[in-house]
């Protein structure tokens, strides 16, 4: 028992990260932050469609950001496996103050230096009542560790934003900054991370 138990220990962590598929929000061009949009009939489709990409992968777990649209998502990943679905306020989206639910075309016309910042250096945005990407970076990266440390050689998927992933990535692999731009992912896109105790985070 306790040689199985240290092999577990020692095997590959494999973590699935998936965006959720598409809302209103995101065909409309807005900023979507915390705003509990559902997915929209391309969005569901595109968790089928991640879904059907994933059936092979013997998932063991799934996690979730709190909010609908990555529910929906998660809930579709987990039909069929018989796995709960878990919310984890850690992977919620990144809160974004006064730029929730506005559009893009309007942020850049009344905050043409906030947009820009956004543009260039998102790191570095900071507005009322809004966290930075690198505060979402470290909640998102400790929620992921504790799971690591939770199941050691399991198998998982995280279900969350792209405000999320991409912080969470750069976080994981220490990318420097700006690194939002450099990381790019598409809704319902899958992105897998393996972890070891020796190695640490690698993107496979």
């Amino acid at each position: 028992m306790e040689q199985n138990r240290a092999a577990r220990i020692d095997a590959p962590t494999q973590i699935v990260l998936v965006r959720h598929g598409e809302c209103e929000g995101n065909r409309e061009g807005r900023f979507r932050g915390r705003a509990d949009f559902p997915l929209n009939e391309v969005g569901l489709a595109q968790a089928r469609a991640a879904a059907a990409a994933l059936k092979e992968i013997p998932l063991e777990r799934v996690f979730t950001s709190p909010l609908l649209r990555a529910r929906q998502t998660a809930e579709i990943l987990a039909e069929g496996r018989d796995l709960p679905v878990e919310a984890r306020e850690g992977f919620t989206n990144l809160a974004l103050g006064p730029w929730e639910g506005r559009t893009k075309e309007e942020i850049r016309q009344e905050c043409p230096v906030e947009w820009s910042l956004w543009l260039h250096h998102p790191e570095r945005l900071r507005l009322p009542g809004a966290e930075s990407l690198g505060d979402v970076g470290r909640r998102a990266l400790a929620n992921l560790d504790h799971l690591v440390r939770t199941y050691p050689g399991s198998t998982f998927a995280v279900v969350s934003h792209r405000t999320v992933l991409k912080p969470l990535l750069a976080a994981a692999l220490g990318i420097a900054e700006p690194s939002f731009w450099r990381i790019h992912m598409e809704t319902a896109s899958v992105s897998l991370l393996r972890h070891t105790p020796q190695q640490g985070y690698c993107l496979v």
